[in-house]
């Protein structure tokens, strides 16, 4: 194969159409082997791998499809299948060797017919396949059975009402119980693919199917398992004991050595337990991914991000999966930095009061690195770690001030911002360390660390002897400001007045600020939060004082978590693109379908209070296709594979609101009623939006909106 694949070097060289036109016509006379016309073949594919333009020859080359060499015939159908779309006018050269390379002795020259024509999505071509695949679904052979069942799936996209009203669906359907393996991956391929297009049919699996794809996995190729594993998604148990026998088929699957099998393996197992009540099986499945997970870290990096997405996602919702191998986590000096970033993130997940201290040393370590980003998010993670783990709070305090002691500027700025949400979480604990703090507020020139500080210096005010004058000298730049900082300091200011209402320094810093954001500054919100504060003062600065000064609450790491319902979602994409992006496909592809958990008796309670509808677009018609194998009742009566359902037209007269209203969202429809409901509620007879707002502006009576008494129209 290799000395082949040597001597077929020499035909990637640029040619000129002339020259291989000449060839092929001269390759007619003497060529009783066809040696001749292969070898120019073999050039024209080349400069079409190439990219050069080789369809000037589309009529000289189909002649060669009459060859009875396969060899050949593969080449020519290639030619076909790169300019095929392009030469809808001479297509119907090439339509009757089509037909009758579709009924060859050859299952490979059957396959290959039906393949091509595939392909080319013009009318006439999809005519003529309309027939020839029905016969081929059918085939004796297994391997054009196979290639049929893609071609259902290309003829889907090419026109899928043909498809739908040919019955090719449900003939995709029948494959599902063939006795060959790779017929049924790729009928599952094939029907999966379908499934996931918006204007697709719905493709669910009941038990009878769902057990025999399990049969097939076994002998299935890799790609095959992927396909049949993450069809098993459309499988909605009915029963806990369902859902369990099955996770119990699948989980030897962990042990393979793809890790996209594997990945997929976990993504159906994520989605069993959700269906499951066994409690030991639960934990005995999360011990048992762990380790599989642990493997893929040992490949390549871009193989080794793909796990680390996915496992930051899985560790969310199962934080039992890992949770003894932080140390897996640990940074290497030669991983690249978005892995190291990647890693860190998990490792904060990960943290719990038993392995603080072996995380915070870690931390620690690498704060010293040379990658400035890397870093930073190691400095804060630092600060996370101690409002996350009680425990290790003091630990965390103490190495932020260390790290504070090397003077470096982005390590000093980023132990800034960490700090002020260490004081908010543990109020009264750590203030102690404000003078160290001030010390390196000539360090601070980034925005969000200059925001952090001024809020520190206003908020503890009462404790900083000289408040008054770091704030003199911290708004001298305040026109030059970013709008974070100038917004952190007009508040600084008046708590700082507020602090120290004796001080004539305290006054004139809160009188210029309020007089520079009401005055001079562009910003809607810096100019309204000025007037706001002014007018607070000037009324009662006691009143002010305490809404300024309001207790905190304390912040928790709970922001850090991802929503439920959301994540429940993610999980069902866990080896994708979207589990990459923590974004849901359908938000970054286009005609993507989306996916959730299904309804059923066995769906945990937790997991129904977080259910998370997806809505699909409805078909102007009906495919009503059922699934193979006996029927099984189900709790809506629904078939294995169901159709969406035909939106109901609407009557003369309705509005196109009441038409946008209806159909996908009935499931939220009762909660947005009530919404509706409360919101007209409070709007006042006549129409107008302000009537029942009473006396909200106070005294301002001249803010208080009015209607016009003339028409400014006329």
């Amino acid at each position: 194969m290799a000395s082949q694949a040597g001597q077929d070097a020499k035909f990637f060289t640029r040619g000129k159409i002339q020259e291989f036109r000449a060839e092929l016509q001269a390759a007619e006379s003497k060529d009783k082997k066809f040696v001749k016309r292969k070898t120019v073949l073999k050039k024209i594919v080349a400069n079409i791998t190439m990219g050069n333009d080789m369809s000037p020859l589309f009529t000289d080359v189909v002649q060669c499809l009459g060859i009875p060499l396969i060899e050949i015939k593969k080449m020519v159908y290639l030619f076909l299948v790169s300019y095929g779309r392009s030469k809808g006018e001479q297509i119907h050269l090439v339509i009757p060797s089509f037909l009758q390379d579709c009924n060859d002795r050859n299952p490979l020259v059957r396959a290959l017919a039906i393949r091509t024509m595939s392909y080319i999505p013009i009318p006439v071509v999809i005519d003529a396949l309309t027939e020839q695949l029905r016969h081929c679904l059918k085939d004796r052979d297994p391997y054009v059975r196979k290639t049929a069942a893609i071609c259902v799936a290309k003829l889907f996209t090419a026109d899928p009402r043909k498809a739908e009203r040919g019955g090719f669906v449900e003939m995709l359907r029948d494959l599902l119980l063939d006795a060959n393996a790779t017929v049924v991956s790729n009928a599952v391929a094939a029907l999966s693919e379908i499934g996931d297009r918006q204007d697709g049919v719905i493709f669910k699996l009941n038990l009878t199917v769902a057990n025999r794809l399990l049969q097939a996995l076994t002998e299935s190729s890799e790609w095959g398992q992927i396909y049949i594993l993450d069809s098993l998604l459309r499988y909605v148990p009915e029963k806990h004991a369902d859902a369990e026998l099955m996770a119990e088929r699948v989980v030897v699957q962990l042990s393979h050595a793809n890790s996209a099998v594997v990945l997929t393996s976990i993504k159906v197992l994520l989605y069993l337990m959700n269906y499951m009540e066994n409690r030991k099986l639960i934990d005995y499945i999360c011990k048992k991914m762990g380790p599989p997970l642990v493997t893929i870290l040992s490949s390549g990096p871009e193989v080794q991000y793909v796990a680390l997405r996915n496992i930051l996602l899985i560790i969310q919702r199962r934080p039992n999966v890992l949770k003894n191998d932080v140390k897996v986590f640990f940074c290497k000096y030669n991983d690249p930095i978005y892995v190291k970033l990647a890693k860190l993130e998990i490792m904060y997940r990960l943290a719990r009061e038993e392995n603080a201290r072996e995380v915070l040393a870690e931390l620690q370590e690498y704060a010293s690195e040379v990658d400035v980003d890397f870093v930073r998010k190691a400095v804060r993670s630092i600060g996370r770690l101690a409002i996350k783990v009680e425990a290790a709070a003091d630990l965390c305090i103490k190495t932020l001030l260390d790290l504070i002691e090397t003077k470096v500027t982005y390590v000093v700025q980023e132990a800034v911002i960490v700090i002020k949400d260490v004081f908010r979480r543990y109020p009264g604990k750590y203030e102690g360390i404000i003078p160290t703090l001030c010390e390196n507020l000539d360090a601070l020139d980034e925005p969000e660390s200059k925001a952090a500080m001024i809020w520190i210096v206003g908020q503890f005010a009462d404790r900083i002897e000289n408040a008054d004058e770091l704030m003199d000298d911290l708004t001298f730049t305040f026109m030059e400001e970013p709008v974070e900082v100038q917004l952190a300091l007009l508040t600084a200011a008046v708590k700082v007045f507020i602090h120290k209402a004796q001080s004539e320094t305290s006054k004139a810093i809160v009188h210029k600020v309020l007089k520079w954001a009401t005055e001079e500054v562009d910003n809607p919100d810096l100019r309204d939060r000025g007037f706001m504060y002014w007018r607070m003062l000037a009324i009662n600065p006691t009143v002010a004082g305490e809404i300024v000064l309001a207790e905190k609450p304390a912040i928790t790491t709970d922001s850090d978590r991802m929503d439920r319902g959301a994540l429940d979602q993610l999980l069902l994409h866990t080896g994708t693109l979207g589990s990459i992006y923590h974004k849901n496909p359908e938000t970054f592809i286009r005609n993507a379908a989306g996916k959730a958990l299904a309804d059923s008796p066995a769906l945990n309670p937790l997991s129904r209070q977080v259910l998370v509808s997806v809505a699909r677009p409805s078909l102007p018609s009906a495919v009503n296709v059922p699934g193979p194998g006996p029927p099984e009742p189900t709790r809506d009566g629904a078939t294995a594979i169901d159709s969406k359902p035909t939106p109901p037209i609407p009557a003369d007269g309705e509005g196109d609101a009441d038409a946008s209203s209806s159909g996908d969202h009935s499931g939220d429809a009762d909660g947005e009623e009530d919404h509706i409901t409360a919101a007209t509620s409070v709007v006042a007879p006549g129409g107008d939006p302000y009537a029942n707002l009473g006396n909200a502006f106070g005294t301002y009576a001249a803010d208080e909106p009015k209607p016009h008494t003339n028409d400014l129209l006329f």
